[in-house]
């Protein structure tokens, strides 16, 4: 890739940036949040889930959105609509307003990534799509890099408050350099917006990992959870009965007849269920089981960053020599493995043993990351592209909800059955099963042909190659 074409990605990966430095903040300081506003960490993690309930109710109409009104002016609005939720978060002094503030944030969130994606995928060839991800993962990665010490360090020496003004200069850069540096997209003929399929999706997005996240909890009565979870299943499955006869359904369900989509999609999905319960299992466990304060286990959970930054080098030669199939189906198992390590972790564990897990896994996850993100598009035609991204984006999101409400979940369920408060436990039990979870995403990448996704990934089976010399040869 030249110089030019690393600019696009790069400006984009801004969006990327607030958003995973925001998450891995928030990871480090709930301890501190939670007494602050008299409530408890577990309770907290309504906050998280508010959020990604917000992406996968509003990520769906993100590319209607991009072609009716352009791309460019479409992310810009969501920067600014992401940094209005940080500073009511700055705000919030009680669980419903943080919750509500958390909600604004996915707003923002839920057109800011998936749109800028969306004109990455537009504006790269196939060939290049893997270096392109790579490049727009790098800045992205320097947000969990740089969060859990500077969230860590405000929260321990000033205050949780400051931790989402951060992102206020932050989004003023990204909306100056996407004024002067991304194209100006105009907009297009577009059919009508399927507001039944927009009502649908929403409700279902929202009711099961609402559902699941609000089980036992002590706030709520416990059929809250159970009612909010079978109606979020009910829309799902009346969506997918809407999708099949609507003209221009809001989620292109046709697109997993493909292969290689569904595989992306549905296993990348397993795999993210597992992986998205980390951030919010690792900072709590350092500071509820260990005994570390915010800044102490913020600088210990940063390493993983480390090793996903470490790992762009090589990407693009790892999956051109090993191809899709044979890097994401051992990725997905040896990375599921260094989270069920994260289990065996107690305080007389070596620090230097503990970081080392962590940047390995980093380095792993990252790598399955990016070529998760580039298999999405490997089969998808330029014209299906705005259809494909909200489907990856909303999976991607529900899937990360999940995680969180899963190792919630766990967490209730292990203390209420020893009538005592959280212990450590309770959260090597938690990593043993969300590593479990993510091990099973195995299962779609098997089944995939060796050379799927070649156009992308630029790998040649044996075979095939044999096949292509012998053609030429004559």
């Amino acid at each position: 890739m030249s110089v030019n074409d690393r600019i696009v990605p790069l400006v984009l990966a801004v969006a990327l940036f607030m958003e995973n430095m925001d998450s891995t903040v928030i990871a480090t300081s709930l301890p501190a949040i939670a007494v602050d506003i008299d409530t408890s960490p577990i309770a907290l993690k309504l906050a998280l889930t508010a959020y990604l309930v917000s992406l996968a109710i509003f990520i769906p109409v993100s590319g209607w959105m991009a072609d009716r009104f352009g791309a460019k002016n479409i992310f810009r609005t969501a920067i600014a609509v992401f940094m209005a939720g940080s500073v009511a978060c700055a705000l919030s002094n009680s669980l419903t307003a943080f919750v509500v503030a958390r909600f604004l944030q996915g707003m923002g969130g839920a057109m800011m990534t998936p749109v800028g994606r969306l004109v990455l995928v537009r504006a790269t060839p196939k060939k290049d799509l893997v270096a392109a991800m790579s490049w727009l993962s790098i800045p992205a990665l320097v947000g969990p890099l740089v969060g859990p010490p500077v969230g860590g360090f405000i929260t321990t020496y000033l205050s949780w408050h400051w931790i989402f003004l951060i992102n206020v200069p932050i989004g003023i850069i990204g909306i100056w350099l996407a004024t002067r540096f991304l194209p100006m997209t105009p907009s297009a003929v577009t059919p009508r917006l399927d507001v039944p399929g927009f009502v649908l999706s929403g409700i279902a997005a929202s009711g099961v990992v609402f559902g699941l996240s609000v089980m036992g909890l002590a706030a709520l009565p416990p059929y809250v959870g159970i009612v909010t979870t079978v109606v979020g299943l009910l829309s799902g499955a009346a969506y997918m009965f809407h999708a099949r006869r609507a003209v221009n359904p809001l989620l292109a369900l046709n697109l997993f007849d493909n292969q290689t989509f569904r595989a992306s999609v549905l296993g990348g999905g397993l795999f993210r269920i597992g992986i998205g319960a980390v951030p919010f299992l690792l900072p709590l466990m350092l500071q509820i089981g260990f005994g570390l304060t915010p800044f102490q286990s913020g600088m210990i959970t940063f390493v993983s960053a480390i090793g996903a930054l470490g790992m762009k080098l090589v990407t693009t030669w790892v999956f051109r020599v090993g191809g899709f199939r044979n890097v994401l189906v051992l990725g997905s198992l040896i990375s599921a493995a260094s989270v069920g390590i994260n289990g065996l972790f107690t305080p007389a564990t070596p620090y230097v043993l503990i970081l080392a897990v962590l940047l390995a896994g980093g380095f792993l996850r990252s790598m399955f990351f990016t070529g998760i993100n580039a298999l999405t598009y490997a089969e998808i035609s330029p014209e299906d592209t705005s259809k494909a991204t909200p489907i990856a984006a909303v999976a991607q999101q529900l899937s990360i909800a999940l995680g969180v409400a899963v190792a919630g979940g766990i967490l209730e369920t292990s203390t209420h059955f020893h009538g005592g408060t959280l212990t450590l436990t309770d959260f090597h039990i938690a990593f043993f099963i969300v590593a479990g979870i993510s091990a099973l995403a195995a299962i779609w990448f098997v089944r995939l042909a060796p050379d799927a996704g070649s156009a992308v990934s630029g790998h040649r089976n044996g075979s095939r190659a044999a096949a292509e010399t012998a053609v030429s040869s004559h």
